[in-house]
């Protein structure tokens, strides 16, 4: 399959019904042969083909990032990942979260090969940013699928209400308004996201 965008498509989410889930390496392949295209799979099948991130989006993703990289190679449990890292998750969707952590034991289960391709797991914690053209229902519909495919913590943050949104399994989402940092727990227990940068914006 191949897609090229019309310039009208550049700043709205385009949507691709296949009938069917595609298998891995068809999606893989497709996703290879499009490299300028940031493209999830929903449960379904179906293909989504997101708008990039302005500046000020790519920016805070890149704050958050940096923060839980450091942290990590200093906790030394688990790796980070960045927002190009996509996952299958049980459910038959790949995402690809903002930020991403997964405990290290859970990664020797994969091959040298295998890590160079989306795992086949859900990671143990993820950070999702708004972004301008973002809505919040579907942005929180989002957060509680990362819950339901086996996140042990899932942090949704909305710059312009200054507001993070935390999500753990079995329990109701917690909203933080106006806070300095977020601290980890569980699996990521030990880490803090300062957030002055990302309500400050640029």
């Amino acid at each position: 399959m191949q897609v090229e965008l019309p310039e009208a498509f550049t700043d709205a989410t385009v949507r691709i019904e296949t009938g069917c889930r595609t298998d891995d390496d068809a999606f893989w392949d497709f996703c290879v042969a499009n490299p300028d295209l940031r493209i999830e799979r929903e449960p379904n099948g179906d293909i989504v083909i997101m708008p990039p991130t302005g500046f000020g989006t790519g920016n805070r993703n890149n704050n958050i990032a940096v923060q839980l990289g450091v942290w990590a190679e200093r906790d030394g449990r688990g790796e980070a990942a960045d927002s190009s890292t996509e996952y299958y998750l049980p459910n038959g969707a790949a995402r690809s979260p903002d930020a991403s952590w997964v405990l290290r034991s859970r990664l020797t289960a994969f091959t040298r090969d295998e890590k160079e391709k989306f795992l086949h797991l859900c990671p143990d914690f993820v950070v999702e940013l708004m972004s301008p053209s973002d809505r919040l229902p579907k942005a929180k519909g989002r957060m509680q699928e990362w819950v339901e495919n086996g996140a042990q913590l899932a942090w949704l943050i909305h710059p312009k209400r200054r507001t993070v949104y935390v999500y753990r399994p079995g329990r109701e989402p917690e909203e933080l308004a106006n806070i300095e940092s977020v601290a980890g727990e569980g699996p990521v227990a030990g880490f803090a996201l300062d957030l002055l940068k990302i309500w400050a914006g640029l």
